[in-house]
């Protein structure tokens, strides 16, 4: 479907773009997109808070960040009680959808938006203006048919809303997130726009580093993940880097732990820019990351050996984690199992294989877009 035409064409085209703030992932892969828009000509202004608004600041200082409430999900300690957690705040959900809604109103004409780019926002769409929506979880995982089927039928009732669904995998069977960008029944609107990554492949430098440590996700899982790896990088004697995924940190603070109690071998950090990442990731032997999407889709693109933990109750991330284990793009271990000494023996003798991808693809997409305006 294409989006409605706006009729002004001497007019700058200005294209308000929001990610979700579940996890900064929604954010780091709408880098991507915000810089093909501003390549092609547009105005772009961002829409976001806390640690989303603190990433985007840092990646794009001259564009214009303004306030919008998070949906808030909170998560349970234990995987057991996940779902049920999950579950018990979809009318908290339903809620934040509605104030997204008219929230949009309003900015739309304070801020005379063209069009809109929402990932995974459920409540961003308008009739007056051309309104995208991105995901790659068209079906959502639950562990059970009929949750997975009553999910799909509601989340489908919100991208049907939409001009269009733009989803960042590929067309076919040579794709990177199975079943979950591609069901059985798909919505009218969808577009397959390719793998999004903020990473880029030239000045690769040498491997120096033989660990990348990459923390990410929401709590508690985040700060419990981190607190096993650092427990086990005390007695670790190769080179590793740990980054902490928590943009807007002044201080190196690790947990129940004190960057003291590491020797020079271990370096500790809060958040790496873009650039620092790419560089980072180029420079270790192994990553060792969640299995969110949008890290799979960085590691895809820069084709690095990877160890993925998923994030315990994440059906998504789990599934993910298998799926591309049986592909042998990588290795996967469960959070409960991961031993480092362990993981680095069984990972040496990994058959690691990623096929080539069109990594450019969203790029053509993003500029029909913005023509078609």
């Amino acid at each position: 479907m294409l989006p409605k035409k706006i009729n002004n064409l001497s007019k700058k085209r200005t294209v308000l773009v929001v990610p979700l703030d579940w996890g900064l992932g929604h954010a780091t892969r709408c880098i991507p997109i915000i810089q093909e828009l501003l390549s092609n000509g547009c105005e772009v202004i961002l829409a976001a808070e806390n640690n989303i608004h603190s990433l985007l600041q840092h990646e794009f200082q001259q564009l214009t960040i303004i306030p919008v409430p998070g949906y808030r999900i909170s998560y349970s300690r234990k995987q057991f009680w996940l779902p049920l957690r999950i579950f018990t705040q979809i009318p908290k959900i339903l809620y934040r959808v509605y104030l997204e809604h008219q929230w949009l109103k309003k900015v739309e004409k304070k801020f005379k938006i063209d069009a809109v780019i929402a990932d995974n926002r459920f409540g961003l769409f308008n009739k007056r203006i051309p309104c995208i929506y991105i995901t790659h979880q068209l079906l959502i995982k639950t562990g059970r048919d009929f949750t997975e089927k009553l999910a799909q039928r509601l989340h489908y009732r919100f991208i049907k809303k939409y001009d269009a669904c733009w989803v960042p995998d590929f067309e076919g069977d040579k794709n990177l997130a199975g079943e979950l960008s591609h069901p059985a029944m798909l919505p009218g609107n969808v577009n397959y726009i390719g793998c999004l990554s903020r990473l880029d492949l030239k000045n690769q430098p040498k491997k120096d580093l033989e660990l990348l440590i990459i923390i990410s996700g929401p709590e508690p899982q985040r700060s419990i993940f981190e607190n096993i790896v650092l427990k086990q990088l005390q007695n670790y004697t190769g080179t590793a880097m740990l980054v902490r995924g928590l943009p807007g940190k002044g201080e190196k603070v690790a947990g129940s732990f004190s960057p003291d109690d590491f020797k020079d071998n271990i370096i500790i950090k809060n958040h790496l820019s873009a650039m620092e990442l790419n560089e980072a990731i180029f420079k270790a032997e192994w990553v060792i990351s969640r299995s969110g999407y949008t890290t799979i889709m960085d590691l895809v693109k820069l084709k690095q050996k990877a160890i993925l933990v998923p994030t315990p109750g994440q059906t998504e991330q789990e599934y993910l984690a298998r799926h591309l284990m049986k592909k042998q793009f990588f290795f996967s271990v469960k959070q409960e199992d991961f031993v480092l000494e362990n993981v680095l023996k069984e990972v040496g003798s990994f058959p690691f294989s990623i096929p080539n991808f069109d990594m450019d693809l969203y790029k053509k997409k993003v500029r029909q877009f913005v023509e078609s305006l």
